[in-house]
């Protein structure tokens, strides 16, 4: 028994087969849109796709469909909203307490 990697009509990996049927020279017979390439795991394929003269897998995922995979950025947490606060806030006394200096110093 041999493990094969079936792809769909547009060369894309569709899923790993176990193969046990041999022919009468005791050849495994492969199913259509089969390789025994494996894709590789290292780096690992957003969407694997066989290149059938190469004879290797490359990366067909656009670079739009991999950014959509990746999650939304958290909402800041309460801590981080308070220091943006606590920020402004200074930089307002700050400003306040300059611009009172100026005054007294006229």
């Amino acid at each position: 028994m041999i493990q094969v990697y079936e792809y769909n009509h547009r060369y894309e990996l569709v899923k790993p087969i176990e193969v046990s049927q041999v022919d009468d020279e005791g050849n495994y017979v492969l199913p259509d849109q089969c390789t025994t390439i494996a894709p590789p795991n290292n780096p690992s394929f957003y969407k694997a796709a066989f290149d059938v003269k190469k004879q290797q897998w490359y990366e067909s995922a656009t670079q739009e469909y991999i950014d959509s995979l990746k999650p939304a950025p958290l909402p800041p947490s309460d801590i981080e909203l308070l220091k943006k606060q606590n920020a402004l806030l200074s930089k307002q006394l700050t400003q306040l307490l300059a611009m009172q200096k100026v005054g007294a110093s006229e």
